[in-house]
This record gives C-alpha cells, structure tokens and sequence, in this order.
C-alpha cells in the first residue's frame, strides 16, 4: 500500500508529508484548495508525462516520493523484472522535476526512466479520474473490460499470436498476387534498371578516384613547374650548382675540419646523414615527375563516366553504394516477380492453414468472451443496485466482425436506465452521475482480479448526490476492507466512511499561497462534514448531522 507521500514545490504545495492508513482515506477541502495538484503529483511520481508548469514560482526543482510498503507477489516481481531487488517488503518511488526540463527518476535509489515508473507502478497503484468515465463512452474499450474480467490474456495472447502470422502471409500473398499487365510492367521496369546499373559496372570507390584524377589533370602545369622547380633547387641548372652539390662541398669543409677539431666530428656525422636524406628527396620527386600521367584527352573521359555516375544517381541513390544495394533489391524483387506463380501457390496452401488455425482461435476466445461477459453484466449490475440504481438493466450488444487483432467479436455496453425502456447504447444514454457509478461498479468487479493493493479515486461522486452519494462511500468502504483505497471527494456522505480523514486548505502567508494537508481528528471531522454539507456557517444542526453520518458510517 501507499504508506507515505512527500511533495515539495509542487504548484501551491511548498512542502508536506502525507501519511496514508490502511483502509479508506478520504481527501477533502474547498474547491482550489489543491486536491487536483495532489493527484497530479501521484500521477508524476508514478511515472506519468510531468510539465515543469508544476514547479512552484521561483523554485529551480520539484521534488515527489512515495513509500509503497506490504508490497503483492506481482509488485515484486515486476520490481524485479525491471531490474531492482525488493529484498524488503518495501520500495521508495522518487522523482524530481527541474524547471530546465529535466526529470531524475529512482527507484530505491537507483536510476531508473519514466517508463520503468510506469511499468512498476502499474502493480502498485491504479488511479481512477474523472476522465476515465469516458473510456464507458467508447465502445473499443468495453472489450477489454471482459477480457479482464474473464481473466482471458492467455486465450487473447494464443489468438493473437495466430493471427499475426496470418496476416503476415496475406499481406505478402496481396503484394505478389498481381494480375499479369502490372507483372509484366513491373518486369519491365526492373529489367531495365538492373540493365542499366549493370552496364555502368560501377566500382564502389570509383567516383571519389576520378574526382581525384580530374583534379590532378586541371593541375597538370602547376604540378609539373612545382616538381620541375625542387628539381632544380636539388641538382641545378647549367648556369649555377643544386642544393645537393652545396651540400657535399659543406661536408667536405666540415670533414677537413673534424680532422683537427674533435667538436666538428659530429656535425660532419649529421650532414652526412643529411646528404643521404636529400639525395632520397631528388630520388622520389623524380619518380613522381616520370609517373606523372596528365594526358588531357583523359579529361573528356573521366567527365562523361562521372556525368553517368551523376545520372545514375539522380536515379537511384546518393552515392554509388546506394546505387548498388538499388540494383540488388530489384533484382530481389525480379527474381520474386518471375518466380510469383510458385510462391503465390506456396503461400495461398499456407494462408489456408493459418486462417482455418485463427478462426478456430477466434471462436474458442468469443466463446470464452461470452461466458465471461455473462458473469461480468451480472457482477456490474449487482453493483449498481448497491448503487442506488436498482431499475438498470446492463446488456452486452454482440456482433461479430471479420478478423482482427482483438478478435472476431464487436462488443457494446448497452444500458436501460428505467423499467420498461430498451437498452441503448451507454455512450448515448447515461448521464454524468450514472457513468461515474457504472465506471466504479466496473472498478470494483475488476479489482479483485488485478492484485492491485492501492486505489485512488479523484471526484468518483461526481453527479450524485444524497442517498447514491451515501451508498457509493458505503461501497467504497467494504471495498477498502481487504486494500487500500483513497478518494478526493466533495461530499460529506462519501467522506463520512473513511478511515482516516485528510483536510487540503489554502492560505496566504507574506503575500504567498501555500496548501496545507492535515489529518483530521474526530471533533475535526465534525466540523469538516458540517461545513461540507452547511457551508461557512457551521450550525449546531449542521453539527448534529455530521456526528450522526458519523454514526451510520461506523465511525
């Protein structure tokens, strides 16, 4: 359950610790007093997309923990298998949210994203806002509401898996079974491509060595006066002496000289070795001159191949790799082409097996869906005759549809609010009141199915009142008896059964707003109910009333 939550800089929240209590727990307050903003920062800490808008004015971070204790079977091994040990029977969900966009996750005080948040938490929590009501007016989600009652992953998972590999075959049978203008066309086509990169026969470095050979043919004259020039620098001209001859004639100073100076004998060493290296220079540029091949005829050459380089390119790729790997996939898709009679055969015997194995996948999981949709309508409308609405009759509209990924089943909550009246669709008849007891019915009957040892519900009561509001704290009452359940509620009737009773308030201290959350003793949640109900003016009747809901509640 959650044990503890710390909230600091979040919107008008500078800083509290919040204690939760097995049981029911019970948020209440005025309204802008910061319920909202609560459920906000659960939902952040829980993993959920956080706007750094959430950051109190003036702070540079928000920070968000949460203290999940007495963790299920399915909380740890989740926890495990998203890589942290639960050696406890503990974990400490954490996150901080900086107001440059940044946000650090950890849990137990390892790193962790936001979506591992997400995926642990998922076994620890399950939120139920006011926006989750809508998902009753979308008939793609009343499907799932079965699935889970029925506890049907494992037939869904089987049939899915079977349809899968069907569809895949009848995708790959629609791209080839093609009638014989457009086969013959798309021979064509390929044909000639594969023609033309073939007659090219290009090389993968070739363009980058033309482009080099065409620059050094644009450079011919440059490069011949600049060898030309070290050449004569090196041996000379008929008029004056090369380096190479000045060099000998240093060291044959230099030598004269070590014979009586023994500090001269090592510089007459280095220009020896000089000489060596020099005359190693003349023989490499040399070469160079001899191997220079700058015939200009071979200009118009290297620019006609690399205008067809060019061409191809415009064609099929960037670069002549590409170009490459273009002709290896339509000579792929060719040989397919070609070979298309046989494959279509192939492929038409093995999509018959595995249409006849999904079918019989499909009817084994609408049967499932069905017996479990029966328990799931009887579940829900037992529920909501608890609820105050005892003249509800919930039906499942059922039509069956082709194949598809969720199955061959089209399902539909339909509802007949009054006796006598036929059912129609939820989306189209239900008000905002009904939708909010249907949707916590649903809650309720499914919870005991998930594992999930927390639940949160933000404004569950929106749109009733009196009696349905009573019999809805009721409900949540007994269902709190084996979980922990937590509830923001307007009403004093919903508030009177919890547990443990929490007041958010807002006040100005030094020109600042700040929220306040405090757990609220007996005499407190006497005056609370009665200001609830009463309004600013607390009367001792509206006092009177608050201790007898206390009463009825069994507080």
């Amino acid at each position: 359950m959650l044990s503890q939550l710390y909230i600091k800089n979040i919107a008008v929240i500078s800083e509290a610790t919040i204690d939760f209590s097995q049981g029911l727990n019970v948020f209440t307050g005025e309204t802008g007093a910061g319920k909202t903003i609560l459920i906000s920062a659960i939902n952040a800490v829980l993993g959920e997309r956080a706007s750094r808008e959430m950051i109190r004015a003036g702070e540079e971070k928000a920070v968000i923990s949460a203290l999940f204790t007495d963790i299920s079977p399915s909380a740890r091994k989740a926890l495990e298998e998203a890589g942290y040990s639960c050696e406890e029977d503990s974990v400490l969900i954490h996150r901080e949210l900086s107001v440059d966009g940044r946000s650090l996750c950890k849990i137990d005080g390892k790193p962790a994203t936001a979506a591992i948040l997400r995926t642990v938490t998922g076994q620890l929590i399950n939120i139920h806002g006011q926006h989750d009501n809508q998902q009753l007016l979308s008939p793609q989600k009343h499907l799932g509401f079965i699935d889970s009652f029925g506890d049907l992953g494992e037939e869904l998972h089987s049939y899915q898996t079977a349809y899968q590999a069907y569809d895949k075959v009848r995708r790959e049978l629609e791209s080839v079974n093609m009638d014989e203008t457009q086969k013959n066309q798309r021979i064509d086509l390929l044909s000639y491509q594969v023609d033309e990169i073939d007659q090219a026969a290009l090389q993968p470095q070739e363009e980058e060595e033309l482009k080099g050979q065409r620059r050094l043919i644009k450079n011919a004259l440059d490069i011949t006066q600049a060898l030309g020039g070290s050449m004569v620098i090196l041996e000379g001209d008929g008029e004056s002496s090369g380096l190479n001859d000045q060099l000998s004639n240093l060291i044959d100073c230099m030598t004269v000289a070590s014979h009586y100076l023994e500090k001269a004998v090592p510089i007459a060493d280095r220009l020896t070795e000089l000489s060596y290296e020099f005359e190693g220079f003349t023989s490499d540029i040399r070469q160079l001159l001899e191997e220079l091949d700058c015939d200009p005829a071979r200009l118009d050459e290297i620019e006609r191949r690399l205008d067809l380089i060019y061409g191809l390119k415009r064609k099929y790729g960037p670069d002549i790799p590409s170009i490459l790997e273009f002709r290896d996939k339509a000579w792929r898709e060719l040989e397919t082409i070609q070979t298309s009679d046989q494959r279509i055969q192939q492929l038409q015997t093995q999509l018959e097996g595995l249409l006849e194995d999904a079918q019989k996948k499909g009817e084994k999981l609408s049967k499932a869906r069905a017996k479990a949709a029966q328990g799931f309508v009887k579940a829900v409308q037992a529920e909501l005759v608890f609820l105050d609405m005892p003249s509800v009759t919930l039906s499942v509209d059922w039509k069956h549809k082709p194949l598809s990924l969720d199955g061959m089943d089209d399902v539909e909550l339909f509802i007949s609010t009054n006796k006598g009246e036929s059912a129609k669709s939820l989306a189209k008849v239900a008000s905002g009141g009904e939708l909010a007891r249907v949707m916590l019915s649903i809650k309720n009957v499914l919870a005991h199915r998930d594992g999930i040892q927390t639940m949160i519900f933000d404004e569950v009561d929106t749109g009733v009142s009196g009696q349905a509001a009573q019999k809805i704290g009721r409900k949540l009452a007994q269902v709190s008896a084996d979980r922990q359940v937590i509830v923001v509620t307007h009403l004093a009737q919903v508030a009177s059964f919890a547990k443990h009773h929490l007041l958010i308030a807002k006040g100005v201290r030094e020109e600042r707003t700040f929220t306040t959350i405090t757990p609220l003793n007996r005499e407190q949640r006497v005056r609370e109910l009665a200001r609830i109900t009463g309004g600013e003016q607390i009367t001792k009747l509206a006092l009177e009333r608050a201790e007898e809901m206390l009463r009825e509640a069994g507080n």
